[in-house]
């Protein structure tokens, strides 16, 4: 280590850009061109940016999917049978939605119901368990 702080401490005063002060001075320079009003703004790639975020927060394919894995339990617990492992699976499916569901919530009361979710399938997680 003091090998490598000798070495930098040299380089320093060998190279004034080198200087943590020149360093900084430069960084914040970056900085503010950044942050400069309308400098190299892109309507188009802003337009892009917008909609990739309106499409990783809709949550109505998630939706569509759970409402799908619902029908399917019903039908199965209404046939009857030998259905532990096929409900198991949809609990795994279940699972997946919801935990996308959280992961794309924006909203404090989006990610309470997630929660909320995840504990109901997680009791229905156990109790198909027990029916194998």
């Amino acid at each position: 280590r003091l090998a490598e702080i000798a070495a930098l401490k040299r380089e320093a005063e060998d190279n004034p850009c080198r200087r943590p002060e020149a360093i900084k001075a430069k960084i914040a320079e970056q900085i503010a061109a950044l942050l400069e009003p309308g400098r190299n703004f892109d309507p188009d790639r802003l337009h892009q940016e917008a909609l990739m975020v309106a499409s990783k927060a809709d949550i109505r394919e998630e939706l569509d999917r759970l409402d799908a894995h619902v029908a399917a339990a019903a039908k199965l617990i209404a046939e009857g049978g030998a259905v532990g492992r096929k409900l198991d699976f949809l609990a795994q499916e279940f699972n997946r939605e919801t935990n996308t569901l959280c992961s794309k919530a924006n909203d404090v009361t989006l990610t309470a119901t997630g929660l909320t979710l995840k504990a109901v399938v997680e009791q229905f997680r156990e109790q198909v368990q027990n029916l194998e």
